[in-house]
């Protein structure tokens, strides 16, 4: 149990900005098998996210409670996976080749495609739960908390299905470059499929759980033929993307007159 709690700590002191005890031993071989606890770090974030959702609803409007609970979910990552997936965008729009998309996503600096895919994607996960909110903010309190499990997952697989595509290990990510095991995979899957099992209807949660596969499948492809496999910033467009495509399932299914 000490050591799960470890390697709970260490992922979660990784993806996020909390802090952790400092008795939590640190190792970077370590962070392979943490990588199991991430979609459960996903029911820290969007937690946090779906309580003050739930609290701003209280005295603002659903528009506004909806932002400044997206603003609280990325104060605690450090916008980790929007900065993957603003690289992501602009490595895979300005590169021709894998050492241009690899080379472009190195640098610092956000270039077109990265701002405008950053700023896409935060306008359609908030017009999103705005929907959901303005009909019941406890139903995009939930989608939250579902989202950022479930997506966290998607990119947990992704990390397991393919292997690491830079040769150097000045990324993020290279202290996560393995595979996870058998039992690595099966507690990720338990954490990230939980929340939208027990907290969704059956309708949206197949919806959410169909999208999310499709493109996490289809976003693997997409790495594997461009790159030959994953980077750090390619995980972080994984999560972003599947937790918009949880909002537009659950939207979809909940809200659209068709499927009431």
């Amino acid at each position: 149990m000490r050591t799960q709690l470890e390697l709970f700590c260490i992922a979660l002191g990784y993806f996020t900005r909390i802090p952790v005890p400092g008795w939590v031993a640190w190792a970077p071989e370590r962070l392979t098998h943490a990588a199991r606890w991430l979609p459960l770090v996903g029911w820290v974030v969007g937690g946090a996210g779906a309580a003050s959702l739930l609290l701003f609803a209280q005295f603002l409007p659903a528009s506004l409670a909806v932002i400044l609970s997206m603003a609280v979910t990325i104060r605690l990552t450090g916008a980790f996976h929007e900065d993957g997936f603003a690289d992501s965008c602009d490595g895979l729009g300005g590169g021709w080749d894998k050492a241009q998309i690899l080379a472009i996503m190195k640098d610092s600096r956000i270039g077109s495609y990265g701002a405008i895919g950053l700023v896409l994607m935060l306008l359609a996960k908030a017009a999103a739960l705005i929907e959901l909110a303005s009909a019941s903010p406890a139903a995009a309190a939930i989608a939250l908390f579902v989202a950022h499990a479930l997506s966290r997952l998607a990119a947990t697989a992704v990390l397991h299905a393919l292997p690491y595509a830079r040769s150097d290990d000045g990324s993020k990510a290279a202290a996560v470059v393995r595979r996870l095991g058998r039992n690595d995979l099966a507690i990720a899957a338990a954490c990230g499929l939980l929340p939208a099992l027990v907290l969704l209807a059956p309708l949206p949660a197949l919806a959410a759980l169909s999208l999310a596969a499709l493109l996490t499948v289809w976003l693997a492809r997409l790495c594997l033929r461009r790159l030959g496999g994953h980077t750090g910033d390619l995980l972080g467009a994984v999560q972003q993307v599947t937790e918009l495509a949880c909002y537009v399932g659950i939207v979809t299914t909940t809200l659209s007159p068709a499927l009431r």
